[in-house]
């Protein structure tokens, strides 16, 4: 597929592979976690009681949507986030996108939408992915991020779901999302989910809340915060947009998902590569003092990866953490970021080659 009129393609040699791999006219050495878009996007539909159709690549640009719209009015919509790598050869992967099919599935449900199938959604990330490959950058210099996003397009005026849906895939390739150690604050007034609520889906209702603890928290210096539990405020739960894990004595824990947390999919995939690890893993809840003695603690996600953490200040208590090369969220964070770009061998099949 031709790039649209204007954009700039540039040949690299970098890679082993026979042909040159194209890549758009671009420095990946600046490239950050920020709006870049890119040439593509892919769109399907779904009426009232049908299933969706088959839907197709177009150029990217704005969408037309009534003014009535279920997303507009109600906040009927999922997002997902998953990422594409280049290989040392210049081959493209994507790492478990039928997990987000299944979470998106699973969500859609909860808001009472249609949704794609599995096949259908990795088949559009495919695509998304295809016409915007030469916007993967380099291996070592950032990945494509891609978003699937299944909105309620359809109009309404009173409270009930949105009599149409559009899944949309768009991309961006992306940088690091911080840069360094985070440096946490605990919000203890202010919560991310409540029990009963949408906290376990990835609903788009979930993330404008908590912009305003987030962003006092960064205007006091800190990268990001830490949400406890909505009833006794005892629990520590999640961060803005990531899950956590505190590590004691080569003991790992999680807060388990039951109904208020995002079953990550790095989060999901971390647990799993510190099992076959041989390190004890534990999903369960865990109080305030647990994390203020703990030897290390990380956050996983798409955008952030592994993220190990600093400091975590908690009502004017300041607490430091081991990070650097020895600590175990460094071990898991090579073997991850191994199995997604090709270095190391993907026993678990994980991976899908975008061709």
């Amino acid at each position: 597929m031709a790039p649209p009129t204007g954009q700039t393609i540039s040949q690299t040699t970098g890679t082993s592979t026979a042909d040159a791999e194209t890549y758009a006219d671009f420095n990946w050495d600046e490239l950050g976690f920020d709006i870049v878009p890119t040439d593509y996007m892919y769109v399907m539909k779904s009426s009232e009681g049908e299933s969706f159709t088959q839907g197709n690549v177009t150029p990217f640009g704005n969408i037309e949507m009534s003014p009535y719209a279920g997303i507009l009015n109600y906040g009927q919509g999922l997002i997902e986030g998953l990422k594409a790598y280049r290989k040392e050869d210049g081959r493209v992967l994507l790492f478990r996108p039928e997990q987000n099919a299944q979470r998106l599935k699973i969500g859609a449900e909860r808001m009472c939408m249609s949704s794609p199938s599995v096949e259908q959604f990795v088949e559009a990330v495919k695509q998304t992915v295809r016409a915007n490959k030469h916007w993967v950058p380099p291996q070592g210099k950032g990945s494509l991020y891609v978003r699937p996003l299944l909105i309620g397009s359809g109009p309404v005026l009173g409270l009930c779901p949105a009599p149409e849906y559009t899944f949309l895939v768009y991309a961006s390739p992306v940088g690091n999302y911080h840069k360094g150690p985070l440096n946490l604050v605990v919000e203890d007034k202010l919560h991310r989910a409540t029990p009963g609520g949408t906290g376990d889906i990835k609903t788009v209702a979930n993330y404008s809340p908590v912009c305003k603890a987030l962003t006092e928290a960064r205007a006091k210096g800190f990268s990001d915060v830490l949400f406890l539990d909505a009833v006794t405020k005892k629990y520590i739960e999640e961060v803005s947009t990531c899950n956590i894990f505190i590590v004691k004595d080569d003991v790992i824990s999680t807060p388990a998902t039951v109904g208020t947390i995002l079953p990550g999919m790095t989060r999901k995939s971390i647990i799993e590569i510190a099992l076959d690890f041989g390190y004890q893993v534990e999903e369960r809840t865990i109080p305030m003092e647990d994390l203020l003695e703990a030897d290390e603690v990380f956050c996983t996600g798409t955008a952030v990866v592994v993220s190990p953490v600093g400091c975590i200040t908690y009502q004017d208590k300041r607490v430091e953490y081991k990070t650097g090369a020895e600590t175990v969220s460094q071990k898991l964070y090579v073997m991850l970021t191994g199995i997604q770009t090709g270095r190391i061998e993907d026993k678990l099949g994980w991976t899908v080659e975008v061709v």
